[in-house]
C-alpha cells in the first residue's frame, strides 16, 4: 500500500509540473499559423501567409512535446528567452505526397497549409523541418512570433451550427474529434448528423478505440455547402462544396481529398479538436488520410465504414498503408535503404526498433503467408506500395485490405499510444 502511495505521489507531481509548465508559457487559446509548401521533388520553399488567434486548445496540457517521431514534418515552438523547447508536433502533408508523384519532376506546385499551437504568453520561435530521404530532420523556415504583435488576426470563428455527438468531458483530458461537412447542403444536414453518428459509432465500436469509449469529445460541424456530392473530374463531374474536396487526387480515381487547408481549419476552428475528419456527402468508393493533417471518406458506399477506419489509421495515428498491389501515383515512396518512420512496415535497415519483439521463437522470419501464420504476429514481405523489401507484421489488417475486421496488433498498440497521449 505504501509503495502505491509513494507511485501516486510521483505521478500527481509529474502531472503538476506539466500543468505548471503551460501555464506558465501558454494560454487556452490556439495560435494558428497560415503558410504555403512550394517546390518540386527536390526542392521546398516556405511562404508564410499570417497568424490567426483561434478560441479553444484542446488538446493535452501535460502533453506537450510529440515522442512519436512520426511525420514528414514537424513544427517545434521554443521560448524566445531561454530556447526551451515548449511544444512540438510531427506532421504530413498532400504536398510531401505530390513531391513523389511524375509530375512533381516537371512543374512547380504550392500547397495551402496551417499549424496550430498553444497561444503563448511571451515570445517564441517558431522552427519547421522537413524530413530528408534519410530520415534525418532538417531545417526548413524559422521565425520569431511576438504574441503581442497586431498581425496576429482576432476574428470570431465562423458563425456556423454545431452539434456534440459524444461528450466525454475537459478537452485537456479527451481525444476531440471534429467532422466536418461536406457537400451536403442547407436542407441536408439532419442526413449529415446522422452519417457522423454511424460513423462514430462504428468508430468506437473498433478495438482498440472501444477501449476508450468515453474519452472522446466528437463535434459535428455544419458547412453547409451549395450543392450535394463532391467533384470527380475524371466523370466531368463537379459540385461547388465548401471546403473544395475532389476525387482524382494526383489522378488517381479513388484518391478523395481536399487541398483546401484554410477553409478546412476555419470550420474546425468553431470547437476543441485534436484530429479532423472531413466526411464527403457522396456514394463513390473513396477516401484519403493524412497524419496530423485530416481523414476523409465517402459517407454512402458500402465500404465507407472500412474505408474511413482505415484512413483514420493515417490521420489520427500515423499508420502506414500496408497494401502493395494496388495502383498508386507514387514513385519509390519508401527507399529501401532507409528505415520508415512509420510503426507498421519495416525496410529491416531498423527493425530492432519495430515490432521484432513480439515475433515467437516458432515463427519464422521472414514468415510466409500461409493459413497457420494467420493473425500472428512476423515478417510478411509486401507492403508500403512495394511487394518486395517492405515488410508488414501481419498477413491481413484494416491498413492492408477492406477485408479483416480490424487493425493488426501492431497498429492496435499504436493507435493506443495515441489515444493516451491526448487524455493524460
Amino acid at each position: 500500500m505504501r509503495t502505491f502511495a509513494l507511485l501516486l505521489l510521483t505521478l500527481l507531481s509529474v502531472v503538476c509540473r506539466a500543468q505548471n509548465s503551460f501555464d506558465k508559457y501558454f494560454t487556452g487559446k490556439v495560435l494558428r499559423f497560415d503558410y504555403m509548401l512550394a517546390g518540386n521533388w527536390q526542392k521546398t520553399t516556405v511562404y508564410p501567409v499570417g497568424m490567426i488567434e483561434e478560441p479553444f486548445f484542446g488538446g493535452s496540457k501535460t502533453q506537450l512535446t510529440d515522442p512519436f517521431n512520426f511525420g514528414n514534418f514537424r513544427y517545434e515552438v521554443f521560448d524566445a528567452a531561454d530556447n526551451t523547447l515548449i511544444y512540438s508536433r510531427g506532421f504530413c502533408t498532400l504536398y510531401q505526397e505530390w513531391q513523389t508523384t511524375a509530375e512533381a519532376k516537371v512543374m512547380e506546385r504550392c500547397f495551402y497549409e496551417v499549424a496550430t499551437m498553444p497561444f503563448p504568453k511571451n515570445k517564441v520561435k517558431f522552427l519547421l523541418s522537413i524530413r530528408q530521404r534519410n530520415g534525418s530532420f532538417a531545417k526548413l523556415y524559422e521565425t520569431e512570433i511576438d504574441p503581442t504583435d497586431y498581425f496576429i488576426r482576432k476574428e470570431k470563428p465562423l458563425n456556423t451550427t454545431f452539434t456534440k455527438v459524444y461528450e466525454a468531458g475537459d478537452p485537456a483530458t479527451s481525444v476531440d474529434l471534429v467532422f466536418i461537412a461536406e457537400g451536403y447542403k442547407a436542407d441536408e444536414m439532419g442526413k449529415f448528423r446522422s452519417d457522423v453518428k454511424r460513423m462514430a459509432d462504428i468508430l468506437l465500436a473498433e478495438i482498440p478505440f472501444n477501449e476508450f469509449k468515453n474519452k472522446f469529445n466528437i463535434y459535428a460541424v455544419e458547412a453547409v455547402s451549395t450543392d450535394s456530392g463532391t467533384d470527380i473530374p475524371g466523370e466531368k463531374t463537379y459540385a461547388n462544396t465548401t471546403v473544395n474536396s475532389s476525387f482524382y487526387t494526383f489522378d488517381l480515381e479513388r484518391y478523395l481529398t481536399t487541398r483546401d487547408m484554410k477553409s478546412v481549419n476555419d470550420y474546425a476552428a468553431v470547437v476543441p479538436h485534436d484530429n479532423i475528419i472531413v466526411l464527403i456527402n457522396s456514394t463513390k468508393y473513396g477516401g484519403g488520410g493524412v497524419y496530423n493533417y485530416y481523414s476523409g471518406t465517402s459517407v454512402d458506399h458500402a465500404f465507407s465504414p472500412t474505408v474511413f477506419i482505415h484512413e483514420f489509421g493515417h490521420g489520427f495515428a500515423g499508420l502506414a498503408d500496408e497494401y502493395y498491389s494496388s495502383s498508386v501515383a507514387y514513385e519509390e515512396f519508401y527507399p529501401l535503404d532507409v528505415e520508415p518512420w512509420e510503426p507498421n512496415i519495416t525496410t529491416l535497415v531498423n527493425f530492432d526498433a519495430k515490432w521484432k519483439k513480439c515475433i515467437s521463437k516458432e515463427t519464422p522470419v521472414p514468415t510466409p503467408e500461409e493459413d497457420k501464420f494467420m493473425d500472428l504476429t512476423g515478417l510478411f514481405e509486401g507492403g508500403g506500395y512495394s511487394a518486395k523489401g517492405i515488410y508488414r507484421p501481419e498477413m491481413e489488417c484494416r491498413m492492408k485490405s477492406n477485408q479483416k475486421k480490424g487493425f493488426c496488433s501492431v497498429c492496435s498498440e499504436t493507435v493506443r499510444k495515441m489515444i493516451n497521449f491526448y487524455i493524460k
